[in-house]
């Protein structure tokens, strides 16, 4: 068995970032990975403009008690095409250009007004309350790729006058459930038959991740109908079976997938749960076996599928982040294999659950966090600080 850093290193090692890419519009283009660096066309703001309503003055002329001629308002798309000489002030709003010969806006609450002049005020701030032209971002700025494109990017993207990008295609994940005793939510089950359930979080999590997964039809425990279903997902960018891993009488996806020619990076692994875990090459296309048992398949999707998912997308940070938090009971020791416990994470503390085992769903619904205990790790007591994987 190895552990699960050198595990999540051969995972991504199969896995070649596309070259596939889509172009599309920036309204389409919410957490997709962005592939080529998007170059402003203009600079933000494109003028000087006012940060407050108020007048705009020379500065050189801002002291308490001077008095200005207003000559005339800018505003928000309508500016004023004078220069302000000596003297003189102009009506300015919010986001509006500043004129020429002006480099200073006096807030309207410091001034006095009397018909066309204004006298500054007592308790005249010190400004200037002006956004330089190219404050926020010049007109040669690059927003860099690769990365993941959030509300705010949209919003940079879309001040840089871009109206569309060049991102890396959704890989297609073909999600492959196996076994006899599997049926779909809705149908009746048989007297031995329990609800594929594990199938439906990974493909939450593989499109959330941004890839396109496809759920197959279940496969039978039969070598002929595993095969021809295992050979459908060669169709895929990403291949992933879940049940059938380990070594019983009926766990047969590793034996159909050696006729299919899959080459195994690695088969079983020194964590909990999720010890029976094939990774590979299924042909030319990255492979996963997972485990059947529920928490185990979703725990070991977040810890290496979603990570397989990001790198073919480009992304370069594509490991599950860990933080910091304090114990807030006792745990023992952990044995021969890492062990990520649910657990509830909360502020800085957190609690594992009393019940871990691998086919609680209703405790890793309630759970929003994984405490990771390394292999052979000693006691811990209250209060130390632990590693935490958040959900």
């Amino acid at each position: 068995m190895i552990g699960v850093d050198e595990a999540q290193a051969l995972c991504l090692d199969l896995v070649t970032p596309t070259d596939a890419l889509d172009i599309v519009p920036l309204i389409a283009a919410h957490s997709r990975v962005l592939r080529r660096a998007a170059r402003a066309f203009r600079a933000q703001p494109p003028f000087a403009s006012a940060a407050m309503d108020g007048y705009s003055v020379r500065d050189a002329e801002v002291t308490v008690g001077a008095s200005f001629e207003v000559v005339g308002e800018s505003a928000a798309g309508h500016g004023w095409d004078g220069t302000l000489t000596p003297g003189q002030a102009l009506r300015i709003f919010t986001g509006a250009p500043v004129p020429a010969g002006a480099d200073h806006v006096v807030i309207q609450e410091d001034v006095l007004r009397e018909g066309d002049r204004i006298t500054l005020q007592p308790n005249l701030g010190s400004g200037p309350n002006v956004r330089p032209a190219g404050a926020d971002f010049p007109a040669d700025f690059e927003l860099e790729a690769p990365r993941r494109l959030s509300p705010s990017d949209l919003a940079l993207l879309a001040a840089m006058n871009v109206p569309e990008v060049i991102v890396a295609r959704r890989p297609k994940v073909a999600l492959l459930a196996t076994g006899d005793e599997l049926v779909l939510p809705g149908q009746t089950p048989g007297r031995d038959q329990i609800i594929a359930s594990n199938v439906f979080a990974l493909k939450a999590m593989v499109d959330a991740a941004g890839g396109e997964a496809i759920i197959l039809p279940i496969a039978p425990d039969r070598e002929d109908a595993l095969a021809e279903a295992m050979a459908e997902m060669l169709k895929a960018d990403i291949a992933v079976t879940i049940g059938g891993a380990s070594v019983g009488d009926h766990d047969l996806v590793g034996r159909v997938g050696e006729r299919l020619g899959l080459e195994r990076a690695f088969y079983k692994l020194a964590m909990r749960p999720g010890k029976p875990l094939i990774a590979g090459s299924l042909g030319a296309v990255p492979y996963l076996g997972l485990p059947g048992n529920p928490v185990s398949a979703i725990v070991t999707g977040h810890l290496f599928l979603v990570p397989m998912v990001k790198r073919w997308l480009g992304l370069e940070d594509v490991q599950p982040k860990r933080v910091s938090a304090r114990l807030a009971q006792d745990v023992g020791p952990t044995g021969p294999r890492t062990h990520f416990m649910r657990a509830r994470l909360d502020g800085d503390s957190v609690t594992p659950y009393a019940r871990q085992d691998s086919s609680l769903l209703s405790v890793l619904s309630d759970a929003n966090a994984l405490l990771e205990r390394p292999l052979g790790d000693r006691p811990r007591k209250a209060g130390e600080m632990v590693p935490v994987l958040p959900l």
